[in-house]
């Protein structure tokens, strides 16, 4: 059992009431209703949002078209938009903990944690903003005397965009300034449980210079005012991070219009784990790994495939280290796992442990949920005996679970994770580098990490392999992800003639 860190009473929290940004202005839903978010962690109301709709949907699509095709974004130099984005990254940061206090009680996730996330969003609109300075097409002098080529990227126009409640301000961070970077105009519609740090972003995109209508941040549930954002006629790409079975409705909604569409979806994230590797770093990878955010990461290291001679040392020293996690209120700066996001999500985590546990799967700790009056928790689990054809070995969980499965030779622990639907990434660990690259090349998935587990920085390009999505988000070309390619062939002087008519 970790340690556990019982939720305080949230005493002086004032509850935020919120309003929609369209088109410069902070204005209500067009029919009135406001939807209430309770901290996963305490039951109590924190925030109050605008209840958007379709016709409210419509309103911001039209706002971003009309700035977009207005051209006061996109017109502007690479130079003019970088500064703006630069000016963003500094409001951010001197904003650093009032959002980390948001998506805190709004996600239930640990401040300590979400502090280094908006330091990490923080580093990232600053890259985006030096790449609005690189943004460049190509030259071709090589075509003959008579042919210049010149290839423009050009701004694709109106993105939308369809955040989760997962990591709220981080994910925004990884898609909208790259396409503002590249002079887009943009509609945002954050998750209904996690909707106020991105409206705390519009406030602050404002101040940093942002024309009317080139963000827009709309409010709601996906069925009500999500919907339109991946079918509208106005809008020309759909960039969407969220669970896989929604990625395929967004991929079917917005092929009625061959829109361009960037997801970024789910994951079965193993870690490959050789006799010769450094267990003491590997542990801590490994717990780390499965635990973070409570498990509710794409990225979550929830399959071990753990060669058969340290199978049953490596499992009790993780199952030993998870008892050592601090689990409880996110706002102790001291927590390590905070809340579940919803009572049904718990319920849905907790059916996963039961249903492993009648497969034939061990327990070897955790697998309960955690009662502290107040709010969602769920115990850190690891399960052993998991064999490759049970649901929590290949299916999602979104939870702080850990499931255990062996191989005996490099091929066998290949196939072992291939065999999913999923790309997203995996971890290679090995004191033999020839190890880690033969296999890190043969496992298909997005990011393969070798000898460490979940890093990143905004220069390496993120996404996955097959059911786990299609594009890449960050990298220098993630602004390039957001234009269209225009080629240019001009002739130069008498063109040669090629029919003749009398």
């Amino acid at each position: 059992m970790a340690v556990l860190v019982a939720p305080k009473l949230l005493t002086g929290f004032a509850v935020r009431d919120f309003k929609m940004l369209i088109n410069g202005e902070w204005v209500a839903a067009l029919e009135g209703g406001v939807l209430e978010r309770a901290a996963p962690s305490h039951g109590v109301t924190v925030s109050r949002y605008p209840e958007g709709t379709k016709a409210d949907a419509e309103r911001a699509i039209a706002a971003a078209r009309q700035s977009f095709d207005a051209g006061g974004w996109v017109n502007k130099t690479g130079a003019e938009r970088s500064n703006i984005l630069l000016k963003a990254a500094d409001l951010i940061e001197s904003r650093a903990e009032e959002l980390s206090l948001l998506d805190a009680i709004e996600a239930g996730k640990p401040i300590s944690q979400v502090r280094g996330e908006i330091a990490g969003a923080v580093d990232i609109w600053r890259y985006a903003a030096a790449l609005a300075r690189d943004l460049h097409g190509e030259s071709y002098n090589t075509l003959g005397d008579g042919t210049l080529g010149v290839v423009l990227r050009e701004a694709i126009g109106v993105v939308s965009m369809i955040t989760p409640w997962n990591f709220p301000f981080l994910i925004v961070s990884q898609k909208l300034p790259f396409a503002l970077a590249a002079g887009c105009s943009c509609v945002v519609k954050p998750s209904e449980l996690t909707s106020g740090s991105t409206l705390v972003l519009g406030e602050i995109l404002i101040e940093a210079g942002i024309p009317a209508g080139v963000v827009n941040i709309i409010t709601g549930t996906g069925a009500d005012a999500g919907a339109l954002l991946s079918t509208h006629a106005d809008v020309d790409m759909v960039s969407f991070t969220g669970s896989t079975g929604v990625g395929r409705l967004i991929m079917a909604n917005a092929a009625q219009g061959l829109k361009k569409v960037s997801l970024e979806l789910g994951g079965k994230n193993p870690q490959i784990v050789f006799p010769d590797a450094d267990l003491d770093a590997f542990i801590d990878a490994a717990v780390f790994g499965a635990y973070f955010n409570a498990g509710e990461c794409c990225n979550a290291g929830s399959r071990l495939i753990l060669h058969k001679d340290i199978a049953d040392d490596v499992v009790s020293r993780i199952a030993a280290l998870s008892k050592k996690v601090k689990l409880g209120d996110p706002l102790d700066p001291q927590t390590q796992v905070g809340a579940i996001i919803s009572p049904q999500h718990l319920q849905k985590i907790s059916t996963y442990i039961s249903g492993a546990s009648q497969a034939g799967a061990t327990v070897v700790s955790g697998g309960g949920i955690v009662d502290f009056g107040a709010g969602h928790f769920m115990e850190l689990t690891l399960l052993s005996d998991v064999t490759a054809d049970m649901a929590v070995a290949r299916e999602e969980v979104f939870g702080p679970v850990l499931s255990v499965l062996t191989f005996e030779t490099a091929e066998e622990a290949i196939h072992i994770a291939n065999s999913i639907d999923y790309g997203l990434s995996a971890s290679v660990w090995s004191r033999d580098f020839d190890t880690c690259l033969t296999v890190g090349r043969k496992v298909r998935a997005g990011t393969i990490w070798m000898n460490t587990f979940m890093d990143g920085a905004p220069e390496l390009p993120f996404g996955g392999y097959r059911q786990s999505g299609q594009g890449r988000e960050l990298g220098r070309h993630a602004v390039e992800d957001f234009t269209e390619t225009k080629t240019l062939n001009m002739h130069i002087g008498s063109r040669k003639t090629l029919w003749v008519c009398d």
